[in-house]
């Protein structure tokens, strides 16, 4: 199981944070985040049962992708002043819990996690633990899908045919859809006037944009005008949305085996004062 750490991170911080309760020990130190967190972490293990946990961190704002077009995520505001200090210590707890850390300078965790799933996936069913949905298009034969829902326990589970039933299109055509409608989350336009409904019908018809490049005369002249006014953003936009998965990042199976150390563990949780975590573990 490979776990995107922030977002699990942010979700668990911002369903308490919305309504004040930051969870602030006697330290000073609010760990409301961290605390949602393992409790997230935990629950998907006891639901699939992996026999391996690695965890996956962004390592600043920084990154190519930033280097290649500045407006990327630049729509995003400061974290919370509670929320930066579970940045560091999170990771302290995951340590403390023998599941490897792995993050790039330069890259986000998804790069991280599409490189290990590629790696796993040849001798290994790959389970990807998320609440975000870019990382639909790392979906393969043996790279499934765990997309956190509202609360804890609750899914949606994606194997290659529940995403082709559910889109009309493939994983991999998701890279192009998504560089053809942008992606207001993450602060790019892709092609101005052209939305998911008909990016979707133009990836059915000519299944990538080169096929759609290729017969730009057999569009309508509404979508021909707007691709062509828009080519060099379509192309950035594809790189921005393309999770990379060759990214000098390493871990064996070895390492991430899950085998918790429960001494090690209740002495962080009693360090940082949470009560009522070991009967989930």
């Amino acid at each position: 199981m490979l776990v995107d750490g922030m977002a699990l991170l942010f979700r668990s911080f911002y369903a308490t944070a919305v309504s004040g309760y930051y969870m602030i020990n006697s330290k000073g130190i609010p760990t409301n985040g961290i605390h949602g967190f393992i409790k997230h972490l935990f629950t998907a293990v006891n639901t699939y049962k992996p026999t391996h946990v690695l965890c996956c961190w962004d390592m600043g704002s920084k990154t190519f992708r930033t280097e290649i077009f500045p407006d990327y995520k630049a729509n995003r505001g400061e974290p919370p002043v509670e929320l930066i200090p579970q940045f560091d210590l999170v990771k302290d707890v995951v340590e403390a819990l023998d599941i490897p850390n792995v993050g790039l300078e330069g890259y986000e965790a998804d790069d991280c996690i599409g490189t290990l799933a590629h790696h796993f996936k040849t001798d290994s069913e790959v389970l990807i633990l998320t609440g975000d949905k870019d990382i639909l298009q790392l979906i393969d034969d043996n790279v499934h899908v765990i997309l956190l829902k509202k609360g804890y326990g609750n899914y949606a589970y994606y194997q290659e045919d529940t995403f082709v039933n559910e889109t009309g299109i493939t994983p991999k055509q998701m890279v192009d859809l998504k560089a053809l409608m942008g992606d207001s989350s993450d602060n790019y336009p892709g092609v101005k006037g052209i939305g998911e409904k008909t990016a979707i019908n133009l990836l059915k018809a000519h299944h990538s944009i080169e096929g759609i490049l290729e017969n730009l005369s057999t569009l309508t002249k509404s979508q021909r005008s707007k691709i062509e006014q828009d080519l060099e953003m379509l192309h950035l936009s594809r790189k921005l949305a393309k999770i990379h998965c060759e990214v000098e990042v390493q871990c064996s199976l070895e390492q991430a085996i899950f085998e918790i150390d429960r001494k090690k563990m209740i002495d962080k949780f009693k360090e940082l004062e949470f009560k009522n975590l070991e009967s989930i573990i």
